[in-house]
């Protein structure tokens, strides 16, 4: 299986595991900023040289053996299931993408026959009832992850200790999972362990947010999204990413953690 989803600068200074909707964009160009001292000019998604990718097939053997070995510090990020779920609802599901069209083609006609779910669209403001709509893809989301059906789960709502465990279960070990919430410390301790060819100032680094206008806004707290049922779809989805990443289910209103993220516990638990 490998290494899927990894990232290392091609200084081999730090390795990065992605986890979909958690900041990744603003740490992959930080890595390219790392090495090259310029931001990649383009969505760092779609950068094919720079930066070595496990989807890159000349990467793999060198990602390969820097994690096998642990030849480089290893991170991750993670973020509240709460909105990290709401993201993507908005980004992958109501927006349209760099490419102009809907999200995996044929996706959103898919949950709007099956699911009843409204989108809006861009002419007439992505006006339409977002609570409704988000709490039906939360059906098809538990659909996709339970039952593989209609289709497979995507990695941009599927839980986030699934992405973090193929690294540990194929041979890797992190050095730190930081909060997206807490951005800037965690990724401040990450810079501040490692040695890379250009300087990085975190506090000049703009925040690359390549989902941002692709879709409505959210109109509504956080917490106005998520009555009862949600709530209980919430915790079959992602319980294993409130308990192991400290959020807190009861309260979808506070996003910020309430514990310290035990490293050995991770790698004890997702490492089966």
């Amino acid at each position: 299986m490998g290494f899927p989803g990894t990232w290392m600068t091609e200084s081999e200074s730090v390795v990065y595991r992605v986890v979909p909707k958690c900041a990744c964009s603003t740490i992959g160009q930080i890595m390219f900023f790392s090495d090259h001292g310029e931001f990649y000019d383009g969505d760092i998604h779609d950068a094919d040289h720079g930066l070595h990718k496990w989807a890159h097939e000349r990467s793999q053997p060198l990602i390969n053996a820097n994690v096998k070995t642990h030849g480089s510090y290893a991170f991750s990020c993670v973020r509240n299931p709460y909105t990290r779920i709401l993201s993507s609802f908005f980004d992958k599901i109501c927006g349209i993408q760099r490419n102009g069209k809907r999200y995996r083609g044929n996706l959103v006609p898919l949950l709007i026959q099956k699911y009843g779910i409204e989108v809006g669209d861009p002419e007439s403001g992505f006006e339409f009832d977002q609570i409704k709509s988000f709490r039906r893809f939360l059906l098809f989301a538990r659909d996709t992850i339970r039952w593989r059906r209609p289709m497979d789960p995507d990695i941009h709502w599927s839980a986030m200790s699934g992405h973090v465990s193929t690294f540990i279960v194929n041979g890797g070990r992190y050095d730190k999972i930081f909060w997206t919430e807490q951005f800037n410390d965690g990724m401040q301790e990450v810079l501040d362990a490692i040695e890379t060819p250009q300087t990085v100032d975190l506090g000049a680094i703009p925040r690359f947010n390549e989902s941002e206008g692709h879709g409505p806004k959210r109109a509504h707290p956080v917490e106005d999204y998520f009555d009862d049922m949600s709530m209980h779809l919430i915790y079959e989805i992602f319980k294993r990413d409130f308990d192991l990443f400290k959020y807190d289910f009861e309260d979808p209103s506070n996003k910020m953690p309430i514990g310290e993220i035990d490293l050995d516990e991770i790698h004890a638990k997702l490492g089966d």
